[in-house]
């Protein structure tokens, strides 16, 4: 655990803890149900080297940070943020800014060049959180596809 004040962050790595997250992922990932997200962070974590991390103040969570190691000829080797994350009734204290900087920490020690992450067109608080505070750049657009019904 690393510590700031009174806020410890630590990796989650059993499915109790995946557990315990999920009130608060829900706020992001409300299309899921708690066991589709334990089966998909379970298979993330198994296949994608996927990482869940909890920011805990006085032993409650209050944000959560989902992200994976990758490499692509564009980026090199880098951290993808997929998931970010503080309890509604807790937001704009830091803790957003205290998981990104964890991860960017993780990153350094880890030999990983860059963090990147995707953010919904609609969320434009946390784009201006993005920018303004945390100094990432819009680099492109992201497209999907949905190919099966």
């Amino acid at each position: 655990m690393s510590e700031m004040n009174s806020i410890q962050i630590k990796e989650l790595t059993t499915e109790t803890e995946w557990i315990e997250a999920f009130p608060i992922m829900s706020q992001l990932r409300s299309h899921l149900d708690q066991n589709t997200y334990v089966e998909l962070v379970s298979e993330a974590a198994d296949k994608e080297n996927y990482k869940l991390a909890g920011l805990y103040e006085e032993d409650e969570m209050l944000a959560v940070i989902g992200f994976m190691p990758m490499i692509t000829l564009y980026y090199g080797r880098f951290l993808w943020v997929c998931d970010l994350v503080t309890d509604q009734s807790k937001r704009s204290k830091g803790y957003g800014e205290q998981l990104l900087a964890y991860v960017e920490k993780w990153a350094k020690n880890n030999g990983f060049e860059s963090v990147a992450l995707s953010s919904g067109l609609q969320r434009v608080d946390a784009h201006r959180f993005y920018e303004d505070k945390m100094d990432y750049h819009k680099v492109s657009y992201v497209f999907k596809k949905n190919v099966i019904d």
